[in-house]
C-alpha cells in the first residue's frame, strides 16, 4: 500500500537537514543568546544567520525580521499592534471574508473594542473584489490585512495592487501559505507573517517582517529580545531550523514550484476526466500547493477517513478551524452551496509528491466516490 501525504497546507514534514541542524543546536548551541560568553555568542551568531536567510527571502533588511512562535502570533502582533498604535488616526480596519481564523478572530476582538472592521468579498474562485476594497479605503482606514495565498483554495491575492491602493494605511499580509510558494519580495506589504512548519521547518516558530519605519509597539515585554518587540529567550533550535528550511526552500524556488504545479495539474485533470460531477474550486492560476475540489454526492469528512484507510492523507479545509462546527467560511464566501461545501476536499502538495502517487490517489478517490454515490450515502 502506498503512503501519500497531501495535507501540506496543514503542516509539512521537516527536511532532514533541518532536523540535523536542530539536533546540533540542542547538543552544541545551548547557550543563552543574550549571554556575553562564547556559548551565548555562538547561539546568537546562528540566530543571526537564520535572520539573514529570512531577510534574503523577503528582499529585506536583517533588522526587519522579528522571530515569533508562529504565524498566529505574528498575525496577532501585527493586527493588535497597528490598530492600537494608530487608534487616534482612525479606527477603520479592512480585511477579507476568507482570511485565516488568526486574522478573523483578532478582528472580532478589535470590533468589541470599538474598531470598525470591513470585510471584503471574493468571487467564485476566491479572487478578491478589488473594486470593493478600493471603495472601502478612506481617511479613517489605518490598517489593511489581506492574505497572500488562501489556505483553502490556493488563490493568490493581488498584494502588489493592494500596496498601491493602501494610501496612508499600513498593509499587513498573512503569508503563512504564500511563503515558499510565491515571490514576496515585491508584495507591497509593510508587515508580513510567516511560519516555519509550512516550508518543511519546525512547528512553534515563525516570523514577522516589519518594514523599516513602521511603528509597531512591543507585543511581549521583558528582556528586550527581538528589538524589544518580542521579549523572551529565543527558541534557538527552532530559529536555526527555520533558517535552514528557508535556505533550502529558496535555493531552487522555480524548480520546486514547477514540480508541484505538474503534480497538482495531473491530479486535477485526472479527477475531472475520471470522476463525474466534480467542481474545482481552486483557480487555474492559483498557488501550485493547493487544489480544492467538491465531489458532489459525497461528504468530504467521510471521504477523508476512507482515503486515510488507503494511507492517503488530505483535509476538508483549514486545520486551524477543523474543530469548529459548520462548513468552510471560505467556500461559503465564494458562493458555494451547502452540498458543494460538504463534499469539498483540499489536496495540498509539497515538492516530494509524485505523478505515481497521483495515479494511486485518482484510483482510490474514484472508487470511494462511486461507492458512496451508489449507496446513496449523501444525506
Amino acid at each position: 500500500m502506498m503512503f501519500v501525504y497531501l495535507d501540506n497546507s496543514a503542516t509539512t514534514r521537516q527536511y532532514d537537514e533541518v532536523t540535523r541542524q536542530m539536533k546540533e543546536a540542542m547538543d552544541d548551541f545551548y547557550g543563552n543568546p543574550s549571554a556575553l560568553h562564547s556559548l551565548g555568542l555562538a547561539s546568537e551568531k546562528r540566530i543571526r544567520t537564520a535572520r539573514q536567510n529570512l531577510a534574503g527571502a523577503f528582499g529585506a533588511r536583517e533588522d526587519e525580521i522579528i522571530f515569533t512562535s508562529g504565524g498566529t502570533e505574528s498575525d496577532n502582533m501585527a493586527l493588535y499592534g497597528i490598530a492600537h498604535a494608530r487608534k487616534r488616526e482612525g479606527n477603520k480596519i479592512i480585511t477579507s471574508k476568507v482570511e485565516h481564523p488568526a486574522i478573523l478572530e483578532a478582528c472580532k476582538v478589535l470590533e468589541k473594542e470599538g474598531f470598525d472592521v470591513v470585510y471584503i468579498g471574493v468571487d467564485d474562485k476566491c479572487r478578491l473584489d478589488t473594486a470593493q476594497l478600493r471603495a472601502a479605503i478612506d481617511e479613517k482606514t489605518t490598517l489593511i490585512s489581506i492574505m497572500a495565498v488562501n489556505n483553502e483554495t490556493g488563490t493568490i491575492m493581488p498584494t502588489d495592487e493592494i500596496g498601491r491602493l493602501k494610501g496612508r494605511s499600513i498593509f499587513h499580509t498573512d503569508a503563512v501559505q504564500g511563503f515558499g510558494k510565491v515571490d514576496l519580495k515585491n508584495s507591497g506589504a509593510d508587515l508580513i507573517s510567516v511560519s516555519a512548519h509550512k516550508i518543511h521547518g519546525p512547528k512553534g516558530v515563525g516570523a514577522l517582517y516589519v518594514k523599516k519605519g513602521v511603528n509597531l509597539p512591543a507585543f511581549i515585554v521583558g528582556g528586550g529580545q527581538e528589538r524589544h518587540m518580542r521579549s523572551g529567550t529565543e527558541n534557538v533550535p527552532g530559529i536555526i531550523g527555520f533558517g535552514a528550511a528557508c535556505q533550502i526552500a529558496m535555493s531552487d524556488f522555480d524548480g520546486r514550484m514547477e514540480k508541484m504545479a505538474t503534480v497538482r495539474n495531473y491530479l486535477r485533470d485526472g479527477v475531472c476526466d475520471q470522476i463525474k460531477d466534480v467542481k474545482v474550486n481552486s483557480p487555474e492560476d492559483g498557488a501550485a500547493s493547493v487544489l480544492n475540489i467538491s465531489f458532489l454526492g459525497t461528504r468530504g469528512e467521510v471521504l477523508l477517513h476512507t482515503l486515510e484507510q488507503d494511507q492517503i492523507f488530505v483535509s476538508t479545509g483549514s486545520a486551524c478551524s477543523s474543530n469548529k462546527k459548520g462548513g468552510s467560511h471560505v467556500l461559503a464566501a465564494m458562493g458555494l452551496t451547502d452540498k458543494e461545501i460538504e463534499g469539498a476536499i483540499r489536496f495540498s502538495f509539497s515538492e516530494f509528491n509524485t505523478i505515481e502517487e497521483m495515479d494511486y490517489v485518482i484510483e482510490k478517490v474514484k472508487g470511494a466516490v462511486e461507492r458512496f454515490r451508489r449507496l446513496g450515502s449523501f444525506r
